[in-house]
Order: C-alpha cells, then structure tokens, then sequence
C-alpha cells in the first residue's frame, strides 16, 4: 500500500479487509512521533493475517466483524491525524499517544475473541481434562481484578464450598470465570457489591457471579449469549459483545448449563452450573 499520509494507509488497510481482502499488509513506517502508527500497523497486519486462516466465515458473522472494527480504527485514525497537527504540546502527543495504544490492545483482544469463537464454533477447540481444585481457580481469577474492585471502592461478597475438586478444562473454564468477573466490576458502579459463589449439588458443581450494576432488560437477557449483541448501546465501549458468546459456546462444550437472573437497575446473576467428572 503506498500512500503518502500515514492515516490514509490505516483508512485503506481497514475498508480493503472490511471487504474480505486479508492479503493487507502494512509496512513499518521510520521516523519521530511513528511508534503509534507502527502499534496500529502490527495490529491490523496480524488481523489480516490470522483472518485469512479461516476457511469460511457466515456473511452475517463478517458483516458484524467489519463493524466491530470500525470503533478501534476510527478512534485510531482521528488520534493520529490529530498527531500530525503542528504545534501540540508533548503532553498532547503523549495523550494521543496512549489512545491510539489502548485502542491498538482493544483491537488485538477483539481479534483474539473473534479467532476463539470461531475455533469454538468450528469445534477445533477440544476439552484438555485434569482434575484440580475449583475455588482456588476462582480465587486467582477474581485477583486478577483487585485493582480494578479497589479503585471502585466495591465490596467483595464470596461464599465457596472448600475442596471442590472437579476433573475439567482449566483453562476453558478460566475464560468462563473471567468473562462473568470482568463484566460483574465493569458495570457495577463505585460503592456496589459484587458475589462470587461456589457450591455442590450431588454430582453437580454451581457457580454464580452476581452484582448490583445495571442490571439486564427483559428483552435483552434473551439475546446476551449472541454474538456481538450488545443491549445498551451506552456501554458498547466497554465490550465488544463477544465474551458472553464466548462463555455460551464454552459452557455447551463442557456439556454445562448458563444462566441469568436480572432484575434491571438493580443488578444480575449469572449461574453456571456442570458436572464434576469429565465432559
């Protein structure tokens, strides 16, 4: 792609893979005040890249893709035309600077939940068994989140059978717990409470992640599974509609049940519930 503008380069690299022409690649561009555009650059060539490793894609899952990409390159391309204005300050630059890199990590982690589902769906993802201690996984999953449950001041509610031991896939169940804790302190506001439960049923394990956010509206809770669906259009930049998807497809490999219970305003549980012995 040769263009003299650097944003025009990302603007015509975005509309040719939005058309399905993933042979995109973008050349590493040298100069002061080029880091970001090279973080954008890396992003998109390994986007095109790994789109083009996927056989077949359904029209309406790439029409939702395309959309989905809009927002991180968008916010890009405006922070670095923004960049090439003369005279900003260097605490401008440095402000555009950080946007466009937190977009280019939105970006990445939307592409890596896109290749996930996709391997999901395509059943190219298989349960890898070990037995381990199911609270401890719990435990780790919802540290990760300290900083972000600290600067919201919110209270940590937990109540968890000891010695769970359960024979699964790990690391499936750990993007399960992560999906279920990352939204629970995303939309719960400062001061609220968030519960995390664990307990057993015979030969059945139980999970519930439970806050006192927003809460979900009727006709919304029938379709938060789906992918790229997003009920409040006000929060769609703290997500990118795929980690429920995500959660849906990994509970059905493990031959579990999700579900949730949502009162809106108020707040939403989320239950997961499976066997103890191997899927």
């Amino acid at each position: 792609i040769m263009v003299d503008r650097p944003v025009n380069i990302i603007t015509d690299a975005a509309e040719r893979i939005m058309q399905g022409d993933f042979s995109v690649r973008i050349a590493p561009m040298h100069g002061a005040g080029m880091e970001g555009f090279n973080q954008i650059g890396t992003a998109i060539n390994k986007m095109a890249k790994e789109l083009s490793g996927t056989e077949t894609l359904r029209t309406d899952f790439i029409a939702n893709v395309s959309h989905e990409l809009k927002t991180p390159l968008a916010v890009m391309g405006n922070y670095a035309t923004m960049l090439q204005r003369p005279g900003i300050t260097t605490e401008e630059k440095n402000e555009y600077a950080k946007t466009i890199s937190e977009a280019a990590r939105k970006l990445a982690q939307l592409i890596t939940n896109i290749l996930k589902l996709n391997k999901l769906e395509n059943q190219q993802i298989f349960p890898q068994t070990q037995e381990y201690d199911l609270g401890e996984q719990l435990c780790e999953c919802m540290l990760q989140f300290e900083d972000v449950w600290e600067k919201k001041e919110l209270n940590i509610e937990t109540d968890m059978e000891e010695d769970v031991r359960i024979r699964s896939d790990s690391e499936l169940l750990s993007l399960v717990w992560n999906n279920l804790i990352s939204n629970a302190v995303k939309f719960t506001p400062p001061g609220g409470t968030i519960g995390v439960g664990l307990k057993t049923e015979g030969d059945m394990v139980i999970v519930s992640v439970s806050d006192t956010g927003c809460g979900i509206r009727p006709e919304v809770g029938q379709h938060i599974f789906e992918k790229f669906y997003q009920g409040d259009p006000s929060h769609a930049t703290q997500g990118n509609g795929l980690g429920l998807a995500l959660v849906k497809r990994v509970v059905d490999i493990l031959n579990g049940e999700i579900g949730v219970q949502s009162v809106y305003g108020r707040g939403s549980t989320f239950t997961v519930k499976f066997r103890r012995g191997t899927p």
